[in-house]
């Protein structure tokens, strides 16, 4: 019996994969397919401690949202996308839907990246990625390292050097997110704090 191969595009994969691998994250970077496992606990307290601080700073009221998990439409090559783990956003950044869950760029304020197991793809791809789409800030708990990482303004497509900030430190939310807070470098990196 013949059996028929279909060769899949890198979308298609990627839908397949996500089906096949719940609680994974699937991500096209670069035109390469990239699966994270799921977050470990320290990794999801952070994000909720994240929020946290943001809901205390009023990102409601100043007209902005934050979100986890929702895609981000990378229009570098067709089908690139990324799934940042914390952003914010325009509170209307739903009128900027692009496709399947994606939305527009220019409706990021911020992205948070907590490093996992695929810690150089938020060291490389997503930082080259994110400034060529003009992400204003990009902020990476890089775990594996034990500090935290400030992009802002990127210039032509690039961000300038991040700032370092290590334990026991504060990291000063950028003005053009919208708000005034400080993120406490312990509670990024392991979620105590």
């Amino acid at each position: 019996m013949a059996v028929l191969q279909q060769e899949l595009t890198l979308g298609e994969a990627a839908d397949q994969l996500a089906r096949a691998l719940p609680g994974h994250r699937v991500e096209i970077l670069q035109g390469r397919l990239t699966v994270t496992p799921p977050p470990d606990g320290s990794h999801q307290l952070a994000l909720t401690k994240l929020g946290r601080v943001f809901d205390r700073a009023g990102i409601v009221e100043a007209g902005y949202e934050y979100v986890q998990g929702v895609g981000l439409w990378l229009p570098l090559l067709p089908e690139d996308f990324a799934i940042p783990d914390f952003s914010v956003v325009d509170e209307d950044f739903r009128d900027a839907h692009v496709t399947k869950n994606y939305y527009a760029p220019h409706v990021f304020r911020l992205i948070v990246e907590i490093t996992s197991s695929n810690w150089a793809d938020d060291l490389g791809p997503k930082v080259e990625c994110y400034a060529q789409v003009g992400i204003p800030v990009y902020l990476v708990a890089d775990r594996k390292h034990d500090e935290v990482l400030l992009y802002t303004d990127p210039v032509d497509g690039a961000y300038p050097a991040p700032e370092r900030f290590k334990r026991g430190q504060f990291v000063p939310v950028p003005e053009s997110v919208g708000v005034f807070a400080e993120l406490s470098v312990d509670a990024l990196l392991d979620g105590d704090g």
